[in-house]
């Protein structure tokens, strides 16, 4: 009897240690595999060994939560099937050659808190669905050929740290509304096709280090509400229509920031005057 329950226990671990992925997990990675010619990559993965063993993978709990293959050699479209990886925490697919559109179907990550997809040509416009995606932190699409408006379900999400969407094609204005983003630390927008004023609510997001607007059509003036942004260490504003050019201000210079909003106020109050 004791040798039965030895044996018994033994094939429970045994099981347990090679437990693997749901199937629909495994598809779902092997149509990424298929669909961004998976045989080119930089590294490859063995679609016979255990999924474990396949690089840029973080397994745990037999579910997939992390893959990382950016420098990787990806080359095609992401497929619909990436979002049935339900368990995601963080999709790194940055500095490859992927096409086409990013998936609808993103939506269905509910537990992502990274998407990072910039150095591609993907195209098309940000799916809106991205906002349902309420553990997000990290939103990098920088570097791609996006276009159309940056999606108002985007204003919906508390916890996003980066906003990186610099260098595409992305037109429209900053929703008012951005106000809600409060732990937002870094707003890339530059060198993008965007208009409008830069909305006075921006001065209310405590925590931003960052705002990089450069390169665009905004109009207007520099609110000096932006003063009040203590943390504010970097403003990039130049190469647009301001009524003003501004310098870029950069680094531990909080007295060159007050100065060119004080600046960006002296001229505002010469404009009324007219």
């Amino acid at each position: 009897m004791k040798n039965l329950s030895y044996i018994l226990i033994c094939c429970l671990v045994t099981s347990s240690s090679f437990a693997s992925i749901s199937k629909v997990q495994k598809n779902a990675l092997v149509a990424l595999y298929n669909s961004t010619k998976g045989d080119q990559w930089n590294t490859s993965w063995d679609l016979e060994a255990d999924e474990d063993t396949w690089f840029g993978l973080t397994i745990e709990n037999n579910n997939v939560v992390e893959i990382n293959l950016q420098f990787n050699n990806l080359k095609g479209e992401l497929p619909e099937e990436l979002g049935n990886l339900t368990a995601l925490r963080k999709l790194n697919l940055g500095f490859n050659q992927l096409s086409g559109e990013i998936p609808s179907s993103i939506a269905n990550l509910k537990e992502l808190t990274a998407l990072e997809l910039f150095m591609n040509k993907l195209v098309g416009q940000i799916p809106s669905g991205i906002g349902q995606l309420k553990h997000i932190e990290y939103i990098k699409l920088y570097s791609n050929q996006l276009t159309g408006d940056i999606p108002e379900s985007i204003m919906e999400l508390a916890t996003l740290k980066e906003l990186l969407l610099s260098s595409n094609f992305l037109t429209g204005t900053i929703s008012p509304n951005i106000h809600a983003l409060q732990n937002l630390e870094k707003l890339g927008l530059m060198d993008n096709k965007m208009d409008g004023e830069i909305p006075v609510e921006l001065a209310q997001l405590d925590n931003l280090e960052e705002l990089m607007l450069s390169s665009n059509s905004f109009s207007g003036n520099l609110p000096v509400e932006f003063i009040n942004l203590t943390k504010l260490n970097t403003l990039m504003v130049s190469d647009n229509n301001l009524n003003q050019e501004y310098i870029t201000v950069s680094g531990n210079s909080p007295q060159n920031l007050s100065n060119m909003l004080l600046q960006s106020a002296t001229a505002n109050m010469d404009i009324e005057k007219e």
